[in-house]
Order: structure tokens, then C-alpha cells, then sequence
């Protein structure tokens, strides 16, 4: 199994991030981190990751699955608002591939337009909510949901006793 891990190009969530990896890491889930920078990546703890690959490059074929970090700089970045970013979203959701957002990335899978009359796990935070309902999603109080090929954690908090869970579905635990 192979996934993608999206990072904001600045400001993402350094314990989202490694918690991920780590993960991944146990149960030999094959990875790179893709983002839309060359340049090394900064979390907002100072955390640093140089990206393996750039998302410019990324054909869906070659993973089965993409996982969005949360952070400050999914909103000072506008990634929801990133055209080439959704296209890609789209394209991992048309092939039927695993895609999976913690906390406010949640809102760049609701602008790709694939979440309608999906469950998912929403943050507290008042505008997701908003872009979830606006989109036809159906948020939930619940920490994690699995919606067919759709994961959605609620918070980095939530994030670790989601993971095993989630690599259950998948699989590969």
C-alpha cells in the first residue's frame, strides 16, 4: 500500500504530520510527503519536511490514497480555493482512491465536490462546518468516519486513536 501526505507549504500541523508517519511506519505503509513547494516545508511548532515529491507531478495511479494534514496554512495558503489541488482530489475520488482529512483540510475535499451525502468527522471549527453543509456533507459528532473511500478525522487530538482504525479498513493491519 502506498499513500500521499499533503502538506501545507508553510504552517501545517507538525504532530498531524508525524503522528501520520509514524503510523504508517508501523505497519509498513509506503509513503511520500507532496506539497506545492520545492523548498523545505515549516510546521507551526517549527517542525521542518522537505517534500518528496511535488503535487504538480502526482498521477493517482501510482498510490492508494492521499491524506491532507490540517493546519494554519490550509487557510493562509487558500488551498481550498487551489484549482489544481481539487482536480487532483477529484481524480483520486474518481479512481475510487483512499482520501482522508484531518481537522480544517477537510474543506479542500468539501471544494473538490466530493462529499455529498458522505458522513464525515468535522471539527469544531465554524467555517468548515459551514463548507461541509454548503457541499452536502454530513457532519458527524463522532472523532473519525469512513464513508466508502472518504476519512475524515476530526481533530490532530483525534488522530491517534483514529489510525488504527483506519489502517484496519485498509487493510493493512
Amino acid at each position: 500500500m502506498k499513500f500521499l501526505i499533503f502538506i501545507p507549504p508553510n504552517d501545517f500541523r507538525d504532530e498531524s504530520l508525524s503522528t501520520i508517519k509514524m503510523f504508517f511506519d508501523r505497519w509498513n505503509v509506503s509513503y511520500q510527503v507532496t506539497s506545492y513547494s520545492n523548498k523545505e516545508c515549516n510546521g507551526m511548532h517549527g517542525a521542518t519536511c522537505m517534500p518528496d515529491i511535488n503535487a504538480n507531478r502526482i498521477d493517482p495511479s501510482g498510490y492508494d490514497g492521499i491524506m491532507f494534514v490540517d493546519g494554519a496554512g490550509v487557510d493562509s495558503y487558500k488551498l481550498q480555493d487551489f484549482r489544481p489541488l481539487l482536480d487532483m482530489i477529484m481524480k483520486f475520488n474518481g479512481s475510487k482512491k483512499y482520501i482522508g482529512a484531518v481537522g480544517n483540510s477537510q474543506k479542500v475535499l468539501a471544494k473538490a465536490n466530493i462529499i455529498k451525502g458522505r458522513k464525515m468527522a468535522v471539527p469544531e471549527d465554524a467555517e468548515v462546518k459551514k463548507v461541509v453543509q454548503l457541499f452536502h456533507g454530513i457532519p458527524t459528532d463522532k472523532n473519525m468516519e469512513i464513508d466508502d473511500n472518504l476519512i475524515t478525522v476530526k481533530s490532530s487530538g483525534a488522530l491517534e486513536e483514529s489510525l488504527n482504525p483506519i489502517l484496519e479498513h485498509l487493510g493493512v493491519k
